[in-house]
């Protein structure tokens, strides 16, 4: 029997840069047999900001197609970790979800200089994640 994979889900207010910047991430770095990422937002925007997509295209990931989307009881359903990304007072508890905050700055309005430092300051965090978790992708595999 497979043991299904561990669920992350990432949410910020918009759902539109740093939520969806983790998510993508995250799932590009992660073994997919162990993790899967997730990301919504509590109040979604109408489009993920096009510096964000510009940023994550030079990471070889396409958001261009992706939309935001509002974090449901389905989205949360059976995570393992909630990572919040500034949303303050709106942000979302998910029952028996270990949760995390990562105070990262907003990319809404910022130039693309900006959101790379913001892309290449998720992607730490998220190496850093997967790493503690044994999430990683396991050398030689086809995942």
């Amino acid at each position: 029997m497979a043991i299904e994979p561990q669920k992350v889900v990432f949410a910020c207010v918009h759902n539109a840069g740093r939520s969806q910047i983790a998510a993508a991430l995250f799932n590009q770095m992660a073994d997919p047999a162990r993790a899967r990422a997730w990301s919504a937002g509590t109040d979604p925007g109408p489009r993920i900001h096009p510096p964000v997509v510009a940023a994550m295209k030079e990471a070889g990931i396409d958001l261009s197609g992706v939309r935001p989307r509002i974090l449901t009881d389905e989205v949360g359903h059976r995570a393992k970790v909630l990572v919040t990304m500034g949303c303050s007072d709106q942000c979302p508890v998910i029952p028996g979800a270990r949760h995390e905050d990562w105070p990262i700055e907003d990319p809404a309005g910022q130039d693309l200089d900006t959101v790379r430092r913001i892309r290449d300051e998720i992607r730490e965090r998220v190496h850093a994640l997967i790493d503690a978790h044994g999430w990683g992708r396991v050398p030689g595999s086809q995942s």
